[in-house]
């Protein structure tokens, strides 16, 4: 074995001491954080995913009704709505899903920044600041569909004028 590829490995990664074993230990701690956030968008994503399958059921649906060589005015207006619920739905799926990789970038750079003793706060804190934006972008995404939702959707209910 060539010993000069393992002398060009940063001193931490060859020679393990106590002090390193510890600061991989602070960073298992610091991903931790992050890791809770990752869990969080992931049930993000999948109430999205299921209201992105309700919109396309729906409008699956209505398309097949659809037979008539001319459509109620109606219908083609709730097929617009849906297709504008899918869009703003799909585009929260997307955002939410660049900040749950962001996420994932920022614990392996605090893993990296561990093992190899380098300083890597500024990308930590940069990709922390990108997952977060990207997150918020979803999230308004998401609400913007579900108000869109309760806008277009009327119950009626006996007893009262609508």
């Amino acid at each position: 074995v060539d010993p000069q590829p393992v002398a060009m490995l940063p001193h931490r990664l060859h020679n393990m001491t106590p002090d390193s074993v510890t600061d991989v230990t602070k960073a298992i701690q610091l991903a931790l954080g992050p890791v809770f956030l990752l869990t969080g968008i992931a049930g993000m994503l999948n109430v999205m995913a299921g209201r992105l399958s309700r919109i396309i059921d729906r409008g699956r649906a209505l398309t097949e009704r659809m037979a008539a060589p001319t459509q109620p005015p109606a219908l083609e207006r709730e097929l617009q709505l849906l297709e504008t619920r899918r869009y703003f739905t799909s585009v929260a799926i997307t955002a939410c899903t660049v900040a749950a990789l962001l996420v994932c970038l920022v614990i392996a750079t605090l893993f990296l920044e561990a093992m190899l003793d380098a300083p890597l706060k500024w990308l930590v804190g940069s990709l922390f600041m990108a997952s977060t934006l990207a997150l918020v972008v979803g999230l308004a995404f998401f609400l913007r569909e579900v108000h869109l939702a309760t806008q277009t959707i009327r119950i009626p209910q006996p007893g009262r004028r609508t």
